[in-house]
């Protein structure tokens, strides 16, 4: 029996049995588990994948499979042939791609395996050697490779997957480097989703109108020449694959038979894992989606996968671009259910884990002049950081602008703290309004979401019946002296009552403020006497922080959907604080967490982490000496 029927023969379909029983143990521990949203239902999914009692960390392992593609001789990429083992080495020797920057982001090993490269490669240091040819045959002009080769690219995959595998649980972030490869993933998911060339063929690395138009023309003479069979993966991966999406799909099967699991980058991964979904339809339930590629045909391969991303940042790149943010998500879901099982005797006194500051009556309200002075002088983002900033990013050795709101908030945080390059190792805190205490849900899940992010945090006890104004001068006075050491701070608010389900407050707040459709339904400076007398202080408080933290020159990283609302009224109340707010949730994550006391803002504090690993770590095309792009907006702006 071959390794490849074999492998086949052993996938089972996730244990449903154990994602429930783990659902009724997490529901047992906390009263609204809905809460977690997304973070609940991969916890679970990862509980039936496992199939353990209880689920513990995975080992997380980064494998970036390389091959050239002889379709690249049609032009169809902005970056010559070339770029592949340059790339290549660019990992190994210089360590300055995006998969070193966030593998170190998300604590995740790196391997790097040479599928195919049409070039030398004896002498690159660690690089792992499993080169099937000098790359595919053209497949604008016949099948990319035989079938044999087809097979020998899956069972490559499938000894890696089983390798890692024996290690215990095992969360494989796939990525790929490979010039035209995306010509190839367009071909397969025309194939399989039944779309045109048109609809399956995207920019790639970021390619001009002209060279598009090539694409897809090369992409309809691919299919027009081979005539791919839908029903037969192997097929598909022969006619107009590639040696490294082989690879990874043979990755994905050996992660099923071997209870591991596979967290799916982009454009090029989906490719793979719909010739895997081909060949075993049972290997999707071993997959998790992580974001919303900027590739047109990329939602269409998420529906025929059935996975939904939990992501929406904009990319449009590989190399486990991402999975490993999604990796860092499962690592922060993981760390709170941990914490939630904690027993009562071990929990520790709530004093040694937070800060705490409390509301005084004897504080004077701020007045209108003080109010005045602070929507009049809120500083002005350094514009000159800011273009630095972006001119190092468009030169990094990416596509141009592939690494999407990543490079804005990298962007933003260099014009808010006048800095080109902020340093890696900047300060960052957690600033949550509560009424007198804190429920023991919401205690563990705020430690555990604050500790992941790195993030101090202090509780900042509100005392009801206070007018507003002296809420306002509160949360003022506390971000100004968090801020003024601390230049990220995330804000939130957790629920009034001890009782009150996750997302109370969220929903009333809703309610009292917004339309049907959403949108606000006051005025700036009337909301807060709209809102019920005990949410006044919540929103005066909040409102004030964003003020103070802004006037300090602070990235403000909103929470949960409450506070989302209350920033648009503080935004259309003073403009000015509009580039110091983060907004994590919808816009960038769509995880559905109802639940406060700021989870969701460490959430995107950790995101804040992987733009600054990407400034820091990452290497330029002069520093590595790879290839710049000839086409497209890179030809102009990156420099060797």
């Amino acid at each position: 029996m071959s390794l490849l029927t074999e492998t086949l023969a052993a996938i089972q379909p996730r244990s449903q049995e154990k994602a429930a029983g783990f659902r009724h143990r997490l529901a047992a521990r906390m009263t609204n588990a809905d809460g977690l949203g997304v973070l609940q239902d991969l916890l679970a999914d990862y509980a039936g994948i496992t199939a353990s009692p209880e689920v513990s960390p995975p080992h997380k392992h980064t494998i970036i499979c390389c091959a050239d593609h002889g379709v690249a001789a049609m032009k169809v990429s902005a970056y010559p042939p070339e770029t592949t083992v340059q790339m290549t080495a660019n990992y190994l020797v210089s360590h300055g791609a995006v998969a070193n920057a966030l593998s170190n982001f998300c604590g995740s090993d790196l391997q790097v395996v040479d599928m195919g490269i049409a070039a030398p490669t004896e002498d690159l240091p660690g690089l792992l050697q499993k080169k099937i040819a000098r790359g595919t045959q053209n497949c604008a002009q016949g099948p990319a490779m035989d079938r044999q080769q087809a097979i020998q690219s899956l069972e490559t995959g499938i000894a890696l997957a089983r390798q890692q595998a024996e290690k215990g649980p095992v969360c494989f972030l796939p990525g790929e480097m490979g010039i035209a490869n995306t010509t190839s993933s367009a071909a397969i998911a025309a194939v399989f989703c039944g779309l045109t060339p048109e609809q399956a063929t995207g920019r790639g690395t970021n390619i001009s109108d002209a060279r598009l138009k090539v694409k897809i023309s090369v992409v309809r003479q691919a299919l027009e020449v081979n005539h791919p069979d839908a029903r037969d993966g192997l097929d598909v991966l022969m006619k107009v694959g590639g040696f490294e999406l082989g690879c990874i799909a043979g990755i994905i099967l050996g992660a099923a038979a071997s209870h591991s699991f596979v967290i799916l980058d982009g454009f090029n991964t989906g490719a793979a894992a719909l010739i895997a979904q081909a060949l075993c339809p049972a290997s999707r339930d071993y997959l998790m989606a992580s974001h919303l590629a900027a590739e047109p045909a990329h939602g269409a391969m998420l529906k025929k996968l059935g996975l939904v991303p939990c992501m929406d940042m904009d990319f449009r790149l590989g190399e486990a671009t991402g999975s490993s943010l999604a990796a860092d998500l499962l690592d922060a879901a993981l760390l709170a259910q941990r914490l939630l099982a904690r027993p009562e005797d071990e929990q520790p006194e709530e004093q040694a884990v937070f800060f705490h500051e409390t509301m005084t009556a004897a504080i004077a309200p701020p007045g209108n002049r003080t109010f005045e002075f602070y929507l009049n002088t809120m500083p002005s983002l350094d514009t000159a950081a800011m273009e630095a900033c972006q001119q190092r990013l468009d030169n990094l050795i990416k596509p141009i602008y592939s690494l999407g709101h990543l490079e804005q908030i990298a962007v933003e945080l260099a014009g808010i703290l006048h800095e080109e390059r902020p340093p890696l190792e900047l300060g960052r805190s957690l600033l949550c309004f509560a009424g007198r205490q804190l429920s023991p849900v919401q205690c563990r899940l705020t430690e555990a979401f604050a500790r992941h992010a790195g993030a101090t945090a202090t509780i900042a006890h509100l005392l009801p019946g206070r007018p507003p104004a002296e809420a306002f001068d509160f949360g003022l006075r506390i971000a100004e002296e968090i801020s003024f050491s601390t230049p990220i701070l995330g804000l939130a608010l957790a629920e009034t009552s001890l009782d009150d389900d996750c997302g109370t407050k969220l929903l009333r707040l809703k309610l009292a403020l917004c339309n049907d459709d959403g949108s606000l339904r006051y005025a700036a400076d009337s909301f807060l006497q709209q809102l019920p007398r005990d949410l006044q202080g919540d929103a005066a408080a909040l409102l004030g922080a964003m003020i103070g933290a802004a006037h300090n020159s602070a990235l403000i990283v909103l929470d949960n959907e409450a506070t989302e609302i209350l920033a648009r009224y503080a935004e259309k109340l003073c403009p000015d604080i509009s580039p110091y707010l983060l907004h994590t949730q919808p816009a960038l994550l769509r995880l559905h967490m109802t639940t406060g006391g700021g989870c969701i803002a460490s959430l995107g504090i950790r995101l804040v982490d992987a733009a600054l690993h990407v400034l820091n770590d990452m290497k330029t095309f002069a520093e590595a000496s790879v290839a710049v792009a000839d086409d497209g907006p890179g030809a102009s702006r990156q420099l060797k």
